[in-house]
């Protein structure tokens, strides 16, 4: 518990001071409220009762009666007594108000923070974390869990700070009005308290297991939605919902669990509480019989113990939303502990100069289950060389999982090669900062990815400061402007999710589009004109070809003719290079090339001629 408590005194780092007022109001507000038994008490028994003031007289009353102008003053202006009440307990209500603002000011800004944070923690985890981590599982750390926090920060702090208040306050207070009543007051606060702690250490594993049933339930429901054209496709929806209900039954299983362990803490400390006011209410009257006690007296300590229960009981739900919050910090710190991506000492002279474009690469090696070199050789690439020269056109072909996405991934440092050496005009790749690195290069990945905004904000993630002309020519290159005029609002158009309004082909356009507006040295086409035809392929390509010489070009492809017009191919199998050349080199060669460029051109020759007239 302590631990988590340090952790929550480092949240409030810049927002102290809004709880340190917070905690000033809650001293007035408490004062205000014990003044109002006060007054009742004395009116009782010194106003209505004729109880002359004396040396046995507690010396608070005394004080109160002399600022009320003497117990005579009092009984003969009884309107002084309520009106005193009443002003005390707007006052009280007053600083209240100003406590929760404080505090939920502070608690919003914590949690901004927070959010904050953790979105560029995220942003700056390495791609490894990524591939193994829950989407649905982050989201749900970064919303609800967050959200646990702010509530406990808002609410639950100040009820922390009562408590111990009213704890610093009300012993001496009740035991300068009677200590034989105070002792019997505070019988039964004790086993409340107690009770309270031991329901805390049960319930705390609960909490937990009920975060973890809704972050994989949160999961399931973006799954779903994320491939809801895939369910609806092959009338999945049936299983999909059987799917659902698993993690759905387990997450209201396990919270219909803590419900009924809160249920029984609250019915339990609602009757220690009763309790306590009867055996109050049975002793003090007793002690009236006997002459032991005033009315007045009794009244006083029946309402201070109205005032203390609700902080007490409330100190089950203290340490319930403290075992949340811990459970909830405790999933928030799991993702701050994830290391960011390394980057190398600042070295401004390896980034002083522009970049050409040229690219080498020496017994490079990488392997995806870990970062050392693969003992068995079946690593994703096993020490693979090459060099292209600036402005170079460099196609990769090869199987799947021959290495060939790999190889760009490692060239946009997404990850870190095992062994080996990658160099950019001579300046070894690992030594240079990944924001620079990425900033050089313009890609298109094998699955394109649009964002939920207009075609010209997607066309501009690469350049924010492009021009309407400069955009508009990026997309004539990439045979995308005809199409996007033809919308309604043309550039301005707001495209859905992932850009799911547009068709495979437009999005992988709109991708080169966006790469090609970069301006970059180094262009990486990754599989980029899969889903695009074949006229509109060569278009493009057209258009690349004006532009040769300007950057850098590396384009995998499986389609050959994607290939054909590059000034180089290499053919990459199982991570290691077995043919290298230009394609008229590679196509008259036995080997892969060869037989992948036959099977092809085959393939389009019978396609040919069955669409030819009969």
């Amino acid at each position: 518990m302590f631990s988590q408590l340090h952790v929550i005194w480092s949240l409030l780092r810049g927002h102290r001071l809004r709880y340190a007022g917070a905690l000033g109001c809650l001293v007035l507000v408490t004062m205000f409220n014990y003044g109002v038994p006060l007054v009742g008490s004395a009116t009782i028994d010194y106003a209505v009762a004729g109880k002359a003031v004396g040396p046995g007289t507690p010396v608070l009353i005394a004080g109160l009666l002399h600022l009320l102008g003497g117990a005579g003053s009092l009984r003969a202006h009884l309107w002084l007594a309520p009106l005193a009440m009443v002003l005390l307990s707007a006052a009280g209500g007053l600083f209240s108000y100003l406590k929760g603002w404080q505090a939920s000011l502070a608690s919003d800004g914590i949690a901004r923070r927070l959010k904050d944070e953790l979105y560029d923690h995220l942003n700056h985890l390495p791609a490894r974390y990524h591939d193994r981590a829950d989407t649905g599982d982050l989201v749900q750390r970064c919303t609800s869990d967050v959200e646990t926090v702010r509530q406990f920060l808002a609410a639950q702090v100040m009820e922390i700070g009562n408590a111990l208040i009213l704890g610093a306050t009300a012993l001496p207070l009740l035991l300068s009005l009677s200590v034989p009543m105070t002792l019997v007051s505070f019988a039964l606060i004790g086993p409340i308290t107690l009770y309270a702690y031991f329901y805390f250490r049960q319930v705390k594993h609960v909490f937990k297991s009920v975060d973890e049933a809704e972050g994989a339930l949160t999961a399931v429901i973006q799954e779903n939605l994320t491939g809801i054209r895939v369910v609806r496709a092959f009338a999945r929806q049936e299983f999909e919902r059987g799917k659902f209900a698993v993690p759905n039954s387990r997450y209201r299983d396990r919270s219909l669990r803590l419900m009924r362990l809160m249920s029984w803490y609250w019915s339990i400390s609602d009757l220690v509480a009763l309790s306590q006011i009867g055996l109050t209410l049975l002793v003090g009257a007793h002690w009236i019989a006997e002459g032991r006690l005033t009315v007045g007296m009794l009244f006083a300590f029946l309402s201070y113990l109205g005032i203390m229960l609700w902080p007490v009981r409330q100190m089950g739900r203290i340490l319930t939303d403290l075992g949340k919050t811990s459970v909830a910090l405790t999933r928030i710190g799991e993702i701050r502990a994830v290391p960011r991506e390394s980057e190398p000492a600042a070295q401004p002279s390896l980034i002083a100069l522009p970049l050409s474009g040229r690219i080498t690469v020496r017994d490079l090696h990488f392997h995806h289950a870990t970062d050392q070199l693969a003992v068995d050789g079946r690593g994703a690439l096993n020490g693979i060389s090459f060099d292209v020269a600036p402005g170079e056109s460099l196609a990769i072909l090869g199987p799947s999982g021959a290495g060939k996405s790999t190889l760009m991934h490692l060239l946009l440092r997404l990850y870190d090669y095992s062994a080996g050496s990658i160099q950019l005009d001579g300046r070894e790749l690992a030594s240079l900062p990944r924001p620079w690195v990425r900033g050089q290069i313009g890609v298109v990945m094998q699955e394109p990815f649009l964002f939920s905004k207009t075609l010209r904000d997607n066309l501009r993630l690469g350049r924010g400061d492009a021009p309407d002309n400069e955009i508009e020519a990026a997309a004539r290159a990439a045979s995308i402007h005809d199409t996007i005029l033809s919308f309604a609002e043309g550039y301005a158009t707001v495209i859905g999710e992932r850009g799911i309004t547009l068709s495979g082909g437009q999005r992988q356009r709109v991708a080169i589009a966006r790469a090609v507006l970069k301006r970059p040295p180094l262009l990486i086409l990754d599989d980029a004109m899969s889903a695009i035809d074949a006229e509109t392929e060569a278009l493009i390509l057209s258009a690349l070809q004006e532009r040769r010489g300007r950057a850098t070009t590396l384009v995998i492809a499986h389609r050959l003719s994607t290939l054909a017009h590059a000034d180089r191919v290499i053919v990459l199998d199982h991570g290691r290079i077995i043919q290298t050349g230009t394609h008229a080199e590679l196509a008259a060669q036995d080997g892969l090339y060869r037989r992948l460029w036959q099977i092809q051109t085959s393939v389009e020759t019978d396609y040919k001629s069955e669409l030819k007239p009969a």
